[in-house]
């Protein structure tokens, strides 16, 4: 999967890094996205960003356009991604469980994993349109 990571802090490259093990193609950026930066997301199927960034409809709109398909942020909290522009865009959202460096970086690879294999990220799905609802259940050998 093509990857841009914007906000990425040089001590936080190892972690990402050593996560990804040369699975994704990630470009790795300092700047913060925004309506500015989000041309850095050209060809790419996700995003990485943080807390920071700019996820409003504006910039949602644009990633859209570039036909990125997945935004996963390497937050726990989610107030800053506009969920309902992402939704109505089709674009899937999912963050991290940890705050611990290593554990958000395995997480953030662990959800791009999971898209790529066009799976439901589980706990950490962040989507507005409720997707992990449209999952099947397997109970006694039954799909509900």
């Amino acid at each position: 999967m093509k990857v841009v990571a914007y906000s990425i802090k040089p001590s936080e490259k190892e972690y990402l890094a050593k996560a990804n093990q040369k699975k994704h193609d990630i470009t790795i950026i300092a700047n913060p996205l925004s309506v500015e930066t989000v041309a850095y997301a050209s060809g790419k199927d996700a995003v990485i960003v943080s807390n920071a960034d700019d996820v409003s409809a504006q910039v949602i709109e644009q990633l859209a356009l570039l036909n990125v398909r997945f935004i996963v942020t390497q937050s726990i909290d989610t107030d800053h991604l506009d969920r309902p522009a992402a939704g109505r865009y089709g674009i899937k959202l999912a963050n991290v469980l940890s705050t611990e460096p290593q554990a958000m970086a395995d997480q953030t690879i662990r959800n791009l994993d999971m898209y790529q294999q066009k799976k439901c990220v589980g706990d950490t799905c962040a989507c507005a349109n409720a997707c992990r609802a449209a999952v099947p259940v397997k109970v006694d050998n039954q799909t509900l």
